[in-house]
């Protein structure tokens, strides 16, 4: 049984940076590293979609996913920490995150 979480976060409203990080997420230019970290860690399927310079994510998870060993798994990985410390030169947080906080998860509201 899989489980989905969404998470938002915005991009520095520049669009050659937003075609930057873009061009990052292409199949082609994703650090194969990055896509082993995410299927190791439990999540199933993971999209992000864009509007603007924000950025929503959907990612389905199975019941071996922890948000906690999969941050701790994260903090481990210098693959990770770097891609990580690179996506940062695009992104910014959203207006109420707290400390450094970057993708926020978000309350499901409607169901149909």
């Amino acid at each position: 049984m899989t489980k989905r979480h969404c998470f938002a976060l915005d991009l520095k409203d520049d669009p050659s940076l937003i075609a930057e990080y873009k061009k990052y997420h292409s199949a082609e230019h994703i650090w194969p590293e990055i896509v082993a970290s995410i299927k190791g860690s439990g999540i199933e399927s993971l999209d992000i979609y864009l509007v603007g310079n924000r950025l929503f994510m959907i990612m389905e998870v199975n019941e071996t996913f922890s948000f906690e060993d999969k941050q701790t798994a994260d903090e481990s990985n210098p693959k990770v920490v770097a891609w990580e410390d690179l996506m940062w030169t695009f992104q910014q947080q959203l207006p109420w995150a707290k400390g450094n906080e970057k993708w926020l998860l978000m309350e499901q509201i409607f169901t149909l």
